[in-house]
């Protein structure tokens, strides 16, 4: 396996431990690029994420629902200059954040994130985690 593929799996993982697993949210500045954009996430208007700026909402309204929030990423693989990420997703529904009180349920889902990186950074990002799964846990479906 090459340095460069190597590089994308331990930035994968940094962002799921420093962003979501620790709550750094100056991380998100570092990992993700300004003319960056996460697709399968979106702001309010359902539009796809842009930039750090554009992504901190989510992050603070999705922490702030699930403030134990762990993801365990599963497996791995890159090729260029994209790389892949199977995760877990597990947590307690502990806070008011999504648009409907905390049900105090915990929640176990999966997700497959694949990114594009540029200097380091996000710069594209195609999120598929189950949060149709979520909603059925936490009983708001």
């Amino acid at each position: 396996m090459s340095e460069q593929e190597e590089d994308l799996k331990a930035l994968i993982r940094r962002w799921f431990e420093e962003v979501w697993n620790k709550g750094r949210e100056e991380a998100i500045d570092e990992l993700f690029a300004e003319d960056g954009v996460a697709y399968g996430l979106s702001d309010e208007a359902g539009e796809p994420l842009r930039g750090a700026a554009g992504f901190k909402p989510f992050f603070r309204n999705f922490r702030g629902a699930f403030p134990n929030i762990e993801v365990i990423v599963e497996d791995t693989i890159a090729e260029g200059d994209k790389v892949a990420a199977r995760c877990t997703v597990r947590a307690t529904h502990e806070g008011d954040h999504l648009g409907y009180a905390a049900t105090q349920r915990p929640m176990d889902i999966t997700g497959i994130a694949i990114v594009r990186v540029r200097d380091g950074r996000i710069v594209e990002a195609w999120n598929n985690f189950d949060f149709m799964s979520m909603s059925r846990q936490l009983g708001v479906l």
